[in-house]
Order: structure tokens, then C-alpha cells, then sequence
């Protein structure tokens, strides 16, 4: 059975060398019917139809393409003016919110000079240190602990060391600037003095 194949095979093969005419092209008749082995006939009337479909899908999906593109160039540029107006009015609510400091500022300033209690104005300063404390807080600007606090690299800035006996080895015993974080991350690390070993 396996010889039988092998010269069916031969004999195909040399048929198909044998042939020296180029393929017909399709008969003039056929083509005006449309006729096809995959599909069927169709007249010159369904063909030009058909034609006619196809050209208004591709026309639609090509206006939609053009429509499409437009859009994300628009939303290109949107993007961009809207991240340089971030950038530009980014500050907007803080400076809102520190506005009526900046007249309380003024008034006191204003009561100062027609007035000569100390007390009164150091009392008005203390308000206006606690409402800025708070405007800060609102935008999440935490004023970061340094009292009685070990030394931690991460957020204390190391000034001096000085030898104490009040104070453990590596513990802060005085802050010369306040350090603050803004929503958990170092805004500015606070400069201290550090207590050191006596040598």
C-alpha cells in the first residue's frame, strides 16, 4: 500500500512539471455573472451594491478616525493648559486661607503704634501664632516634636553636641529652628542640639 502511494505521488508530480501553460485567467462571462466557486453568482447590480457598502463603511469608520483624532489632539492640549494652571494657581486655597493672617497682621501692627500696652500686643501676637499654626495643620503641615525626643537623623538636623548631665547620651536638649512635615514627608528637618557622652 505504501509503494502505491509512493508512484500515485510520482505520477502527480510529473503532471504538475508536465504542465507548461500558464493558468487561465477567468472567462470574461464568469466574471460579469460574478461567478465564483466561494461565492456563488451575483450580478453586476448586487456587485456594484456591495462596492457601494463597502466604500460607505470605510467613509464612516475614516470620519470616525478623523473625529477621533481631533478629540485626543483637544484633550492634548487641555491636558496641558490645565497641568500649567496646576502649576500656576497649585497654591490657591493656602494663600486663600492665609489672607486674614496677613490682616491681622495689619491691625495689630496698626493697634502697636497708637498703643502702649505690651501685654495686649503680646497676647494678639500669640493668636496669630496659633491661627497660622492651625492655617498650616488645615494643609497638612505638622510642626514635628522635638522635647525630651532622641535624636533621629531623619528629622533633626544636628547643630552642636554638648555634654550634659541632664540629659541621656543621643537625646535632643535644644531646638534652635522648628522642623515641620507636610502630610508625613520631611518638609524641613529641625535644627537641635544633641547631648553627647562626657569623654
Amino acid at each position: 500500500m505504501v509503494k502505491k502511494m509512493n508512484m500515485n505521488t510520482a505520477e502527480t508530480s510529473e503532471e504538475f512539471a508536465g504542465r507548461t501553460t500558464p493558468m487561465e485567467p477567468m472567462p470574461e462571462e464568469q466574471a460579469a455573472t460574478g461567478e465564483d466557486k466561494g461565492y456563488g453568482k451575483l450580478s453586476k447590480e448586487e456587485m456594484i451594491s456591495k462596492l457601494q457598502e463597502t466604500e460607505k463603511t470605510a467613509a464612516g469608520n475614516f470620519d470616525k478616525y478623523v473625529r477621533v483624532a481631533a478629540e485626543f489632539e483637544n484633550y492634548k492640549k487641555r491636558a496641558v493648559r490645565e497641568k500649567a494652571d496646576a502649576i500656576k494657581y497649585g497654591n490657591e486655597s493656602l494663600l486663600r486661607d492665609i489672607l486674614p493672617l496677613v490682616d491681622n497682621v495689619d491691625r495689630a501692627l496698626e493697634h502697636a503704634g497708637s498703643s502702649d500696652d505690651f501685654e495686649a500686643f503680646k497676647k494678639g501676637l500669640k493668636m496669630l501664632h496659633e491661627q497660622l499654626l492651625c492655617c498650616l495643620k488645615k494643609h497638612g503641615v505638622e510642626a514635628i516634636d522635638t522635647a525630651g525626643k532622641s535624636f533621629d537623623p531623619n528629622v533633626h538636623e544636628a547643630m552642636l553636641q554638648v555634654v550634659s548631665d541632664e540629659r541621656e547620651p543621643g537625646q535632643v536638649v535644644n531646638e534652635f529652628e522648628r522642623g515641620y512635615l507636610l502630610n508625613g514627608r520631611l518638609l524641613r528637618p529641625a535644627k537641635v542640639c544633641v547631648c553627647k557622652r562626657p569623654e
